[in-house]
This record gives structure tokens, C-alpha cells and sequence, in this order.
């Protein structure tokens, strides 16, 4: 099965528990003002790779990943536009006894997942903001798909880790926080929450491909104002960190 990709990272530690082998896509329907890799928002570009030679690739590691708890994550882009080539490849990694997670935006087709489901171990979701008009500013489309995603993993019972990128003056705001933990009480299926502090690694990336950074005025955020958002997560009794 061919797919389009981006790149691969051998030997990761932070995306899915232990040591990872990580496939990042290529395409993105989201365009994130924040985003460090708008290198893979458009389909067409990156390269083309068959499952048969990327699990040829991926075993080389297995020792590592099994000694670690690690595996094969699937991230972005946004993998579920490819939901053929990563369900193959996430079955190749079954049969090879292979951990496998899948990144993702949840601005998905439930029923084109759904398959992709079936052999996915732990979803990292992606849940940008909880307001819907900051998240949509923030990511130029709506959130209600990524909460219906979210509902349907725990339907599911998939292990999920929530992701949670913090950005001063964006998602910085203490009631939408509250809002969002608040939501993610309702689900069974949560295993942690990860606030990502805002970070301008891709800033010239954006440059590079000429397209305008809208966030060159904002700061990384405080210790302290990191902290708090934490607190609110703990408060509900969420296993958060940072």
C-alpha cells in the first residue's frame, strides 16, 4: 500500500510511551497558527513510500521499542487523510507485534477512521482550544468534529492521550481551560493530558515557504502561568503533565 509522507523519526521519546519509530504524513486540512511543520500541509508534496518497505524499516528497532514500551506512532500532517495506508500499516505492525498510536487533529471522517481504528493501541488527540470561535481562529476550522472524535474513542474504549498546546493570549484563557477539563471528566478512555508550552521551533519554516507567521510577537509562556493551567487539569483529578 503506498502512502505519502513527510519523514520519519527513528528513535523518538515524546510522541506515545517509550522509544518510538515516528511516520509523519503528509497533508493537513488544519493550518494552525502555531504549526511547526507547514511543510506537510499540502498533499502533494513530501514523497511516496510502500507498508511493505516502511515495516521492513521499523522491526530494525523492535528490540528497543519492546525493551521501552515503545512502538509505531502515525502522525501529521494529519494521518487520517491517508486512512488506507496507515490501517495497513498499523496491521503489518500487529502481525510483527508492533504498538501502535496514532497522532491526530480528530477533524476526521468517523466512518473512513473507524477501520484505522480497529489496529490503532493509543490515539494522541489533538484538542486545540475548547472554545469554538478561539479554535477556529486558531486552526480555520470548526471544533465539533474533534469532540465528536473524542466521544467516539471513548465509545470505544481507545486509550487516549489528550494534547493541549499553550499559548499566551490564545489558549491561555483560565475559563476555556476549565471548560475543556471539564469535558474531558466525561470520558472514561483518558489516560493523561500533555500541555505543550508554545515554542517557535518552526518559525522559519514559515519563512522558508513564504507564508506569513502571525504569532512572531508572542512570547513562549511563563513557568508560572504553565503551572496554573496544570492546576486546573489536577483539580479535576486528570494525570497531567508538562
Amino acid at each position: 500500500m503506498i502512502g505519502r509522507i513527510h519523514s520519519v523519526e527513528t528513535c523518538g521519546t515524546v510522541d506515545g510511551p517509550g522509544i518510538r519509530y515516528i511516520l509523519f504524513t503528509q497533508g493537513c486540512p488544519l493550518r494552525c497558527k502555531y504549526c511547526h511543520n507547514p511543510d506537510t500541509w499540502k498533499m502533494n508534496d513530501g514523497k511516496e513510500e510502500d507498508t511493505k518497505d516502511l515495516i521492513q524499516d521499523i522491526v530494525k528497532y523492535k528490540s528497543f521499542m519492546q525493551f521501552s514500551g515503545g512502538g509505531l506512532t502515525v502522525s501529521g500532517g494529519e494521518p487520517l487523510l491517508q486512512p488506507d495506508f496507515v490501517k495497513d500499516l498499523f496491521m503489518k505492525c500487529k502481525q510483527e507485534g508492533v504498538h501502535t498510536c496514532l497522532d491526530t487533529s480528530g477533524f476526521v471522517d468517523i466512518e473512513k477512521a473507524n477501520p484505522v481504528l480497529d489496529y490503532t493501541d493509543l490515539v494522541l488527540l489533538d484538542i486545540k482550544s475548547y472554545n469554538p470561535t478561539v479554535f477556529k481562529e486558531l486552526t480555520g476550522v470548526p471544533l465539533d468534529p474533534t469532540l465528536a472524535f473524542a466521544k467516539h474513542l471513548n465509545e470505544r474504549n481507545i486509550p487516549v492521550w489528550i494534547r493541549y498546546v499553550f499559548v499566551p493570549n490564545i489558549t491561555d484563557n483560565e475559563q476555556d481551560i476549565e471548560d475543556l477539563a471539564q469535558f474531558l471528566t466525561t470520558l472514561n478512555n483518558v489516560q493523561r493530558v500533555d500541555i505543550l508550552p508554545f515554542h517557535k521551533m518552526g518559525e522559519f519554516k514559515w519563512e522558508q515557504l513564504g507564508y506569513e507567521y502571525s504569532l512572531m510577537d508572542t512570547e513562549q509562556p511563563s513557568k508560572e502561568s504553565v503551572e496554573h493551567a496544570k492546576s486546573i487539569f489536577k483539580k479535576h483529578n486528570l494525570p497531567v503533565f508538562v
